[in-house]
């Protein structure tokens, strides 16, 4: 067993096909010579950590995002969300100014988005690490079939789940998800894009409609201010 199989959570392994577990253990290689080199982040403890607060049976949502941020301070595992004494970034504040305008919640001086991931949403990028102050600088690391063998397996074992796809790259991922499952697609809540049809397209009230349809408890999208927690 690799070191990084050993930190994927017992409950997902077996959503890892036996292709995805050789590639995993040829990622790891890879990893460390990076680690050598360069900071990469999320830290290592933590690049699992959508997996950890969400097991495969408490799924309901899955958000798909591309590559962790390259920030300092900003990484913890959970697409779009960042460590609790790090600011929003951009993207994660249009996606709030939509919640807001969709459900009315407060907008939170926090971008820190476990609470949503201990609700049943899945915060899970398709590739799991990047090297500090370079975007997208693992996407050809070997970590895409390692995701989607976990995003197809799910779709397969589960009876509905709502999958949430913003932007081209997320919409690729369309073809792994069966018809029995809810998809809600727009362009990316990024500021280069947020503007062509994220903003008013309400995906949390969609996405609580889909839920409360296939008779399953909606999420609470409105997050509390840390100190409440």
């Amino acid at each position: 067993m690799s070191a990084l199989f050993s930190q994927i959570p017992p409950a997902w392994r077996p959503y890892l096909s036996a292709t995805a577990q050789q590639n995993l253990a040829k990622l790891e290689a890879i990893l460390v010579q990076e680690q050598k080199q360069s900071q990469v982040y999320p830290p290592t403890q933590q690049i699992f950590q959508a997996l950890e607060l969400c097991s495969p049976t408490e799924v309901k949502v899955v958000i798909l995002g591309q590559d962790p941020y390259h920030g300092v301070g900003q990484a913890h595992g959970l697409a779009f969300s960042v460590q609790p004494e790090t600011k929003p970034p951009p993207s994660l504040k249009n996606i709030y100014k939509e919640l807001a305008a969709d459900l009315g919640c407060e907008i939170p001086e926090h971008g820190y988005l476990v609470d949503w991931a201990r609700q049943g949403v899945l915060l899970l990028n398709a590739v799991l690490t990047v090297r500090a102050q370079s975007a997208a600088s693992h996407q050809k690391l070997g970590w895409q079939s390692i995701t989607d063998s976990l995003i197809s397996s799910l779709s397969a074992q589960a009876d509905h789940l709502v999958f949430v796809l913003w932007g081209n790259f997320a919409q690729k991922k369309a073809a792994l998800i069966a018809d029995k499952h809810s998809l809600i697609q727009s362009v990316h809540p990024s500021p280069l894009s947020a503007h062509r049809g994220f903003l008013g397209s309400k995906p949390f009230s969609q996405i609580n409609q889909a839920l409360v349809k296939h008779q399953q408890t909606p999420i609470n999208w409105c997050l509390k201010d840390l100190k409440e927690v």
